[in-house]
């Protein structure tokens, strides 16, 4: 009987080693079992939507085993309070059980407003991550926008970010903010936690973790 081709039996496949003639279901299966390659491949860990109104949301299997580069969207996040403030995240290396709160976060980012006016925005020790600003509840003020995460599980080495992301507030009108951090500890980060950063929590929004496929 023919397999991928070949006749009797076709050679063991595996990741960087495909041989034959692939039809889309042996393309599927052969994905399925983490045989076929396609480099830069994204997998969902896991999506999570604002229900409630939780202070944080936390990732606690991000597969850092697998996976040295992280993909993480948010669309239509929301926050709970009045108040605008930063969006950002804390990292942990005990599985959530605590996350680090100390000034070991440093970021750096490009602030536009739809006015022309631009600006750095900078810090070398916060106590978070900075991803988006303005997360408050005003109407249709929703924060969307994504971040990679590049060597969270590697203790050799600090984590970085980079992100991007708009939001339309009525105080700031059209605003972006673009730009990167670093976290300057060589721990192996195997969760996040997401967090309005200065206070309040969350009223809608949702939050995708995509691990992406490297491979030395």
């Amino acid at each position: 009987m023919s397999e991928y081709g070949y006749i009797p039996e076709a050679p063991e496949q595996s990741f960087g080693n495909n041989k034959g003639i692939f039809t889309p279901k042996d393309i599927y299966d052969l994905t399925r079992a983490d045989k076929y390659t396609n480099y830069g491949q994204l997998e969902l860990i896991e999506t999570q939507t604002v229900s409630g109104t939780p202070t944080t949301v936390d990732f606690t299997n991000i597969k850092g085993n697998i996976y040295n580069v992280h993909f993480f969207t948010f669309n239509n996040v929301k926050g709970e309070s009045t108040t605008a403030t930063d969006f950002g995240c804390r990292y942990s290396q005990n599985g959530g059980s605590s996350y680090n709160s100390f000034a070991d976060y440093h970021w750096a980012f490009f602030d536009g407003r739809a006015d022309g006016t631009f600006s750095e925005v900078r810090n070398t020790n916060s106590t978070f991550v900075d991803l988006a600003p303005d997360l408050d509840k005003e109407t249709n003020a929703t924060v969307n926008g994504y971040a990679y995460f590049y060597n969270l599980a590697d203790s050799t080495k600090y984590s970085f970010t980079t992100s991007q992301n708009f939001l339309h507030q009525s105080a700031v009108g059209g605003r972006t903010r673009t730009g990167g951090t670093a976290y300057v500890k060589t721990y192996c980060i195997n969760a996040i936690r997401f967090m309005a950063a200065n206070g309040g929590g969350f009223s809608s929004g949702n939050m995708s973790l995509y691990g992406l496929r490297y491979y030395t």
